[in-house]
């Protein structure tokens, strides 16, 4: 196989569901059809389902086929791409959810490595090789991100990935001037997709098809636009870039280092925070959730940090 042949169009701002939990623990299916009409009116280049701020670890298989069929759905129905998570930490329910949403036709499937026990290289290149014979032709993208089991290198992550041929992307978290440039010596050929908060740096470095983004938690009409804006004045959206980094530090990132609270509960803190979708705070038991009234204060600082994000323009 050439160098970037098997790169795939799929790029650009992502956006993802975040569950609505009702009081009693349940997914309210109509506000989660609000949300996915939200994110279809704010022009984002696709939606994805079941990352990890899906909570994809914490549902039953029928939840899981309704939440995908109301996706595929709502998005054929709009012609806008999306991608489906069919991520689940035991390898055979995995394979079963990547089978029955081939039939959704979304324009990729997302997977993890299996997650209880870490895999080797071997272990994860034959659990690749299954699901791309899983997958009938739909492009895969591994989902590689830091707390994973095994978050690898990215040589490590072309060995597994290169011998799989419906792999063609992989959502990843960057590093510093020597990671990028690692990257660019092993993973030319994949669509690479950054963290949210990162993607102008992904751009500018070359490497970054896109974002599965924590920014269009917070703001998806604002991702959209600031992701534009990386093709005709990096420098400014760079400079969104060191501000939005500024905000997530300062007012995000404390409650998982200081209060231990997860990254889902982070994600659906800057959706609270950035108020466009009757999403909440709440997180499914047994996991902790963020107090909603701490949203109203960081929405402040918010809009005082990066207007653009929460404004009509950029530029």
């Amino acid at each position: 196989m050439s160098k970037n042949s098997r790169r795939h169009p799929i790029s650009g701002n992502w956006a993802t569901l975040l569950l609505p939990i009702a009081d009693d623990d349940s997914i309210d299916y109509a506000a989660l059809e609000r949300e996915i009409d939200t994110l279809i009116e704010a022009q984002v280049d696709g939606i994805y389902s079941n990352g990890t701020a899906g909570e994809f670890h914490n549902q039953t298989e029928e939840e899981y086929d309704r939440i995908q069929e109301l996706l595929a759905s709502r998005c054929h129905a709009a012609g806008v791409p999306f991608v489906i998570g069919a991520c689940q930490p035991a390898p055979a329910i995995m394979l079963s959810r990547l089978r029955r949403s081939v039939a959704l036709e979304p324009m990729a499937i997302q997977v993890i490595l299996p997650d209880w026990w870490p895999v080797t290289n071997l272990e994860a290149i034959d659990f690749l090789k299954g699901a791309s014979e899983a997958s009938e032709g739909i492009p895969l993208i591994l989902y590689n991100p830091p707390h994973a089991k095994r978050a690898l290198e990215p040589r490590d992550l072309s060995a597994i990935c290169t011998p799989c041929p419906s792999v063609v992307g992989i959502k990843l978290a960057d590093g510093d001037a020597s990671w990028y440039e690692d990257a660019r010596a092993h993973l030319a050929e994949f669509s690479l997709f950054v963290p949210g908060h990162h993607l102008a740096t992904g751009k500018q470095e070359g490497i970054a098809a896109g974002a599965f983004s924590n920014v269009a938690c917070l703001s998806p009409y604002g991702a959209q636009k600031w992701t534009d804006l990386m093709a005709t004045d990096i420098e400014a959206a760079l400079d969104i870039e060191r501000r939005i980094c500024s905000f997530m530090d300062d007012y995000i990132v404390p409650f998982r280092r200081d209060q231990g609270y997860s990254n889902a509960a982070l994600d659906k803190l800057l959706a609270a925070v950035g108020n466009w979708a009757p999403v909440g705070t709440r997180l499914r038991w047994p996991y902790r959730s963020i107090d909603a009234h701490h949203a109203q204060r960081l929405r402040q600082a918010a809009h005082a940090i990066v207007p653009e994000l929460f404004s009509s323009r950029l530029a």
